[in-house]
């Protein structure tokens, strides 16, 4: 593992006490007793222990490697924020209820009982300061994938009534209305119509048949509707016959995010019911990383059995489609640096997808120090920015990423997914720094080439 540019070197001897301790704030849904809430939690957390999770749990050899991987403990030096401590209450109910010694550990209490106030304790660790980057996972000898057993963990703290307050919000507004920002489906179609209006582009809706299915996520749909007519540009440029879904469009799986495996099954569930009724081929994701794990590498799962299509990233379509010569571009004679995502590079392994669209647009890319499947995560993902008490925090892993991107000196930045756009925007205007990230994808719809 390489380590932070160090043309911009961070001080962690200085910097290690210098974040603002977060608010004292447990959320809770819902008036139960706690003892409800526990059990609720314990059962949840039984449920996700397989053959997988009690491989991972067991195998954990206490290097601390995990810690130099995540952006949280390098800094802030705290020992808290070590990935697999953040496990603990996971791995003590199954050291205690479902391990091969279960029986001993509870008969000489080697690991206590999970109690209420140590999960309250716990939702800054599983939530405020944990992306789901995966960072931890590709770093650890023994490849213990620990986030997804964060993501695991989620489920017991959702059935425990115990998220926080913002990231719970949004969830359920997706679950209830279709979009986390309130994207409706008469929304989004008032949306669509009036982009089609202003910029010329035609955005089809619900046409009963088409090769490809579009979908968005609700930040593109609400603060960056340029997406949406870079797509109609270039799904017209490379001649495919496609649609956007009323019942099918937002891409984003707040389900996911939160722990609620119900809530992620219907938000999935909606886009694979849309693409089935036109009888898509392809299922074009957003640039959303989230989207990309829950559909790509989920939606079998939540199906029942292998997706009756395609489901690519628009990076992927993108990148597919220069290859096979239906998409044209100009150059762009600039100096550009990537933002890989982590849900799609690191997690999807997509790193090479948007190498291919930058070699096309000739750029000089120029890679940060830590790149690809080992870049650093901007700090917003896996619900982190929809929560305001995190901000400090998050902040101070941002910093990471404005280091390294200020190193390479380029005069483009851009990424391919819209969280971490909205991420960059909102430490832009913490900070007064001066790079802007901008879109892969609108970058490619600004230089169409006959």
């Amino acid at each position: 593992m390489s380590d932070i540019d160090a043309t911009h070197p961070v001080d962690l001897e200085s910097k290690r006490f210098s974040i603002r301790k977060p608010e004292v704030r447990y959320d809770k849904q819902g008036e139960r007793p706690d003892s409800d809430r526990l059990a609720a939690a314990m059962q949840a957390f039984v449920q996700d222990m397989g053959r997988a999770a009690a491989t991972y749990l067991e195998s954990c050899i206490h290097c601390g490697n995990c810690a130099e991987a995540c952006h949280f403990y390098v800094q802030t030096g705290d020992p808290k924020y070590t990935p697999i401590w953040k496990l603990e209450p996971f791995k003590q109910a199954y050291k205690r209820t479902v391990g091969p010694f279960a029986w001993l550990y509870r008969a000489l209490n080697l690991k206590h009982a999970v109690t209420v106030e140590q999960l309250q304790e716990w939702q800054h660790l599983l939530y405020d300061s944990c992306t789901v980057c995966g960072r931890c996972s590709m770093i650890c000898p023994m490849g213990i994938d620990i986030a997804s057993l964060v993501s695991q963990a989620r489920h017991g703290m959702f059935a425990a009534g115990l998220v926080p307050h913002e990231l719970w919000a949004v969830a359920e507004r997706a679950e209830r209305e279709g979009s986390p920002l309130g994207a409706t489906p008469k929304v989004f179609a008032d949306r669509v119509e009036w982009l089609a209006d202003d910029f010329e582009v035609e955005l089809p809706l619900d046409r009963p048949e088409a090769e490809v299915l579009v979908t968005f996520s609700s930040i593109e749909i609400m603060k960056y509707p340029a997406s949406l007519v870079a797509t109609a540009r270039i799904l017209q440029h490379a001649g495919y016959s496609w649609t956007l879904s009323t019942k099918g469009y937002e891409a984003t799986n707040f389900g996911l995010l939160s722990g609620n495996a119900a809530w992620q099954r219907d938000m999935t569930m909606k886009l694979v019911d849309a693409a089935i009724a036109c009888g898509a081929k392809v299922l074009v994701l957003p640039e959303c990383g989230h989207a990309y794990t829950a559909l790509r590498w989920m939606g079998a799962n939540a199906y029942g059995k292998p997706l009756p299509f395609r489901v690519l990233h628009i990076s992927e379509f993108l990148a597919e489609n220069v290859q096979n010569g239906r998409l044209r571009l100009q150059k762009v004679p600039k100096s550009l640096a990537f933002h890989d995502p982590c849900q799609v590079s690191r997690r999807g392994g997509a790193v090479a997808a948007p190498r291919v669209v930058l070699a096309a647009l000739g750029v000089e890319l120029r890679e940060t120090r830590d790149h690809g499947s080992l870049g650093w995560c901007c700090g917003g993902g896996g619900g982190v920015v929809t929560i305001h008490r995190a901000d400090p925090l998050r902040y101070k892993a941002f910093e990471i990423k404005m280091s390294q991107l200020d190193a390479t000196g380029a005069e483009l930045t851009v990424t391919s997914c819209g969280n971490c756009r909205q991420t960059f925007d909102d430490g832009q205007a913490h900070f007064g720094w001066a790079r802007t990230m901008g879109s892969l994808l609108e970058l490619v719809a600004a230089n169409l080439r006959d």
